[in-house]
């Protein structure tokens, strides 16, 4: 796996680094201390598999330096770590449909869980979000809503962070198949991506 940490602070970013080592010894990592350096980077190193991204760098509004990482990366997973923990940005992050939010100031051992999930393909969502989203979300809307059986098995493979390409193989079904069952999710779930699917279905009690 090859990972690219973008951070302005090199104490955190070694220290991040180290974490990932521990948990993938054969995690092959690079560091950017600013969202011109690494989309620099993202020019030579094609195959990244994740890029791990810090919102509060100097040189770029983070939503443009987002915006420009995802274009450039290709297939890589894009996560934000942020010291930042206003809800309405982190949503607001998370609707682009990038994999993850981890708070800075998780404690080590759920920071260690966080990262270990995203490596492992799932989605990092913060407890305090899902938290206060199930406040806002009403009990007669979580019984209301219903899924399919095939819908709520390509939502369980969704949150593992599945692609269409694994679902279909674990489905025995074709790629066009899982498409069609992804597109009716979003529908019932009334989101446009798959994060934001993630999410909804966490509030609502549906995983």
């Amino acid at each position: 796996m090859k990972i690219l940490i973008a951070d302005d602070h090199a104490l955190f970013r070694d220290e991040l680094a180290s974490r990932l080592e521990k948990l993938n010894s054969d995690v092959v990592l690079m560091q950017a201390s600013s969202f011109s350096q690494a989309l620099k980077i993202l020019e030579k190193e094609t195959d990244l598999d994740m890029i791990i991204v810090d919102l509060d760098m100097p040189d770029m509004q983070w939503e443009e330096g987002i915006n420009q990482l995802k274009q450039k990366s290709d297939n890589a997973s894009v996560v934000i770590i942020s010291a930042s923990e206003d809800m309405r940005n982190i949503r607001k992050i998370l609707a682009t449909g990038i994999k993850g939010y981890i708070p800075k100031r998780l404690e080590p051992q759920i920071m260690h869980n966080a990262l270990k999930t995203i490596m492992e393909g799932g989605i990092y969502i913060p407890q305090a979000l899902v938290e206060n989203n199930s406040e806002t979300t009403s009990n007669s809307n979580r019984r209301g809503k219903t899924l399919t059986n095939r819908q709520s098995q390509v939502l369980d493979l969704i949150a593992e962070g599945k692609s269409n390409k694994q679902i279909a193989y674990e489905m025995g079904v074709s790629e066009a198949t899982v498409k069609l069952h992804i597109n009716a999710l979003l529908r019932s779930l009334k989101v446009n991506n798959r994060t934001q699917a993630v999410i909804t279905a966490q509030k609502m009690g549906l995983i």
